[in-house]
């Protein structure tokens, strides 16, 4: 039958997720700890032996046979091995039982800190070696408290780990037992024992979610080419596909809108703008300021700089709610994009500036009634190229279309 003893150490094992050799060697180092404290000295070669059928555990002084004991505490007379041993030989090993009856108040501290101690090596290591070879992944987390605007968190395992501030979106409410999706950026090893990066905000978060949600991403037939994101408020996401067969927005977006709502209502309601990337770098300028209609772009190519020309009442639109649009459209297309007015636009070596294509059109350009256009840009469809070769019965599967404005859709769509 289990001691009480070692039905504890068992217990401690499946809480801690701690191998059951590494509590046992840790048991047994604490209680040499004590031993040395009360009764021995650090020169005792001392051993611990724990087992199933034990009510505590039995510590052994070990001590060689020789002729002539030189170190006491090492060593022990042939003649003196006998009272242990049957037929003891020079050089053999002699183990007396010296367990205490009880351990005094000091022994039994010493005994705990370094339990303590050893124990919180050992989750170190356990975290080390669970998650070391998982940078870059999504991580599924339990919250496991909150203090202030502290978050602690348990990741895989039984591992808690604080989630710093700067990584939590900024405005989501967290609480106990809340279940929430991370990603791991960096598992570090320091010191103190290994730091797991994990975050809310990285942009990564965003890629693994849409990998997990939409498995043309997943499988690699649409690509995610770039990420631009200011957590919990907006994120632009472009993507391509190499398939002509495949719609890459219409496979993110998915049917009524839901794939991309699964993943906004992950983030705390972070709206996310899919749109088509384009190898032609001003067309993809001009994509990702939609809904802005940039009416001509200027580049410096040293400077990695844009001038975007646009209109005075599309000047709001292409720079957004305290930047944000041009902000985002500059992350997301790597170049640093300046908006000006087309009246700054002097230059007279410039061409004669070309009305600006279907592809980069805002479904506003379609003349439709403020109730449709609003179910559109709800499923994040603002762009006339996303909508471009969809079909009645396509657009219908839009949520909050219906049959007669899938009509006027297509009708407007004819006539560009």
């Amino acid at each position: 039958m289990q001691s009480q003893f070692m039905a504890a150490i068992n217990q401690l094992c499946d809480e801690k997720n701690i191998p059951r050799e590494k509590v046992i060697e840790t048991i047994e180092a604490a209680l040499k700890a004590a031993y040395r404290k009360d009764y021995g000295n650090k020169d005792q070669n001392i051993e611990v032996e724990l087992n199933d059928s034990a009510n505590f555990a039995t510590i052994f002084i070990v001590k060689e046979v020789v002729k002539k004991v030189e170190e006491p505490d090492l060593q022990i007379t042939l003649a003196k091995a006998k009272e242990y041993k049957k037929n003891p030989k020079i050089g053999d090993e002699i183990k007396i039982d010296v367990t205490p009856l009880e351990y005094g108040r000091i022994a039994a501290q010493a005994a705990k800190q370094v339990i303590i101690q050893r124990m919180q090596e050992a989750e170190r290591d356990v975290m080390y070696e669970t998650f070391k070879n998982r940078e870059n992944e999504l991580i599924n987390a339990l919250v496991h408290r909150v203090e202030n605007r502290q978050v602690y968190v348990n990741l895989d395992n039984k591992i808690t780990n604080l989630l710093p501030t700067d990584q939590q979106i900024p405005g989501e409410q967290y609480y106990g037992g809340q279940r929430i999706k991370l990603y791991l950026d960096k598992v570090i090893k320091t010191t103190k024992g290994p730091q797991l990066v994990i975050s809310r905000t990285h942009p990564n978060l965003v890629r693994k979610l849409l990998e997990l949600e939409i498995p043309e991403i997943k499988s690699g037939v649409v690509e995610i080419k770039g990420i631009a994101r200011e957590p919990g408020v907006r994120c632009k996401v472009a993507v391509y596909s190499n398939d002509d067969k495949i719609d890459p927005i219409g496979s993110c977006v998915g049917q009524k809108g839901v794939r991309v709502q699964n993943i906004m209502d992950e983030l705390n309601g972070e709206k996310i703008d899919v749109i088509p990337w384009n190898a032609n770098k001003e067309d993809y300028i001009k994509i990702a300021l939609a809904p802005a209609k940039i009416t001509y772009i200027k580049f410096h190519q040293k400077e990695n700089r844009a001038l975007c020309y646009v209109e005075p009442d599309q000047r709001p639109l292409a720079i957004g709610k305290k930047g944000q649009n041009v902000r985002l459209a500059s992350r997301l297309t790597e170049t640093e994009i300046d908006i000006l007015d087309i009246g700054d636009l002097n230059d007279k070596e410039v061409p004669k500036v070309q009305a600006e294509t279907d592809e980069m059109q805002t479904v506003e350009s379609l003349g439709l009634d403020a109730g449709v256009l609003e179910k559109l840009e709800a499923a994040n469809l603002t762009l006339v190229q996303q909508i471009k070769g969809l079909s009645k019965k396509d657009l219908q599967s839009v949520d909050g279309i219906d049959e007669k404005a899938a009509a006027l859709i297509v009708k407007a769509m004819k006539k560009k």
